[in-house]
C-alpha cells in the first residue's frame, strides 16, 4: 500500500552522509538486536520457513512464557512485513506469544523465492495460506485456538476468518481497521480531495477528483497513488511514516541493507493485490460474529477512518464486543503507540479469553 512512500523516504536516507549514516545504524541495529534477546526458562524464539500454499513462508514465535496466549498477526501493506516492528512490540511478548507471518509477496517469504517464486497472487490464495498458518500453529504450540490480531490490509483476510472460523481463533482484533463496502466507503476520500483543495495542490486535486469515489473501478496505479497521497497531506500520517515505519526498516535488527531493498521490492510486487480488496463488502459478507470481536483505531487514522470503523462495529453481533480509540494515532497506530494497544489487549481482550 505504501511501497512508493517508503521507497522515496530510503532514497533520502541513503543521499545522507553514507560512513556516519551507517555507522549510526549499525549501533541502533545492535542495541534493538540485544533487546528483542528471550532468556526467561519458559520462553519460546524460533524462526524458519514453513510450507504453506505449495510454498516456502516466513513465521516467527516469540514469546517470554509458551503459557501466555498465543497471537496470530495478521500484517498489512499489502506486503509490509511486520517482522520490522519487533523491536518496538518487545512489550507485548511478556504477555503474549507472537506468530509473525511473511505472507506470500511479503518480507522474507518474498526474499525466499523472488517474484517468480510466489505462486497465485490473490485474496482468495492469502485466505487459504492464512488457515493453514492457523492450523500449523495450532499444531506447533498445542493450543486449540490463537488470538487473531489483524492490521491494515492485513484486516480484510483477518475479518473473513473470523466470520468463517470461530472454532480456530478466540478472538479477534482488528486495527487499522479497513471497511470497504464494496468502494462506497467514501471517508477517506472527500476528507482527501478537502485536504489538496485547502493545500492549492491543483494537480493533485484533479487526479484524484478524475479517479472518481467508486474505488471498484480503480486500477493499481490509481490504488497506490490514493494511499500515498492520503499519507503525504495529513501531517501526523507522514509523521508516522518518517518516525515509526521508516525508523523501524532502517534499523531493523533483521534485516541487512540488501534485505530493506528485498523488503521494498516485495511491496510493489505485492500492490497487485489491492485492487482485488476493493470489491469486497463487509457487510455483505455478514457482521455476526460468534468469537469476541474488538476494533482498536487510530483516532486520527485518514486511511481507514476511526469513524467508518465504528459504524461498521455497531452493525457488528458478537458474544463480546468492544471499540475503543488510540489517541494522537494516524494509521499504523498500534506502532505509533504499543504500550496503548498492549493496555487495550491486557484491559479488554485478554479477560475474554478467560485467561
Amino acid at each position: 500500500m505504501l511501497a512508493t512512500v517508503l521507497t522515496a523516504s530510503a532514497v533520502t536516507l541513503a543521499a545522507a552522509p553514507v560512513a556516519g549514516l551507517l555507522g549510526y545504524r549499525q549501533l541502533k541495529r545492535a542495541a534493538n538486536a540485544r533487546r528483542l534477546a528471550i532468556t526467561t526458562p519458559n520462553g519460546i524464539d524460533e524462526s524458519g520457513y514453513v510450507r504453506i500454499g505449495g510454498i516456502d513462508q516466513w513465521i516467527s514465535v516469540r514469546g517470554e512464557d509458551r503459557d501466555n496466549p498465543v497471537v496470530l498477526e495478521f500484517h498489512g501493506g499489502p506486503g509490509a512485513s511486520n517482522q520490522i516492528h519487533v523491536p518496538r512490540t518487545r512489550g507485548w511478548e511478556r504477555h503474549f506469544t507472537i506468530v509473525r507471518w511473511d505472507m506470500r509477496g511479503s518480507g522474507l517469504t518474498f526474499a525466499r523465492g523472488g517474484a517468480d517464486g510466489q505462486g497465485e497472487m490473490s485474496l482468495e490464495r492469502y485466505y487459504r495460506d492464512a488457515l493453514e498458518v492457523t492450523e500449523h500453529v495450532r499444531a506447533r504450540l498445542g493450543v486449540d485456538k490463537v488470538v487473531l490480531v489483524a492490521n491494515s490490509f492485513g484486516t480484510v483476510t483477518g475479518l473473513r476468518l473470523a466470520r468463517n472460523h470461530p472454532e480456530l481463533y478466540s478472538a479477534y482484533v482488528g486495527t487499522d481497521q479497513n471497511v470497504i463496502a464494496g468502494g462506497r466507503e467514501r471517508q477517506a476520500y472527500d476528507a482527501l480531495l478537502g485536504r489538496l483543495e485547502k493545500s492549492g495542490k491543483r494537480k493533485e486535486y484533479a487526479a484524484v477528483a478524475a479517479m472518481g469515489a467508486d474505488r471498484t473501478a480503480w486500477s493499481t496505479e490509481q490504488w497506490s497513488k490514493f494511499n500515498k497521497l492520503v499519507i503525504t497531506s495529513d501531517p501526523l500520517s507522514y509523521d508516522t511514516m518518517k518516525t515509526v515505519v521508516i525508523r523501524s526498516l532502517w534499523f531493523s535488527p533483521l534485516h541487512t541493507l540488501r534485505g530493506l531493498r528485498t523488503y521494498l521490492k516485495g511491496m510493489t510486487f505485492a500492490e497487485r493485490l489491492g485492487p482485488q480488496a476493493l470489491t469486497v463488502d463487509e457487510r455483505a459478507e455478514g457482521t455476526d460474529f460468534r468469537l469476541p470481536f474488538f476494533l482498536f483505531q487510530g483516532d486520527r487514522d485518514a486511511l481507514t477512518p476511526p469513524e467508518s470503523a465504528r459504524r461498521f462495529f455497531e452493525d457488528v453481533t458478537a458474544p463480546v464486543k468492544e471499540f475503543a480509540l488510540i489517541e494522537d494515532a494516524s494509521h499504523f497506530a498500534s506502532f505509533r503507540h504499543p504500550d496503548r494497544f498492549l493496555e487495550l489487549m491486557l484491559g479488554k481482550v485478554r479477560p475474554a479469553l478467560g485467561k
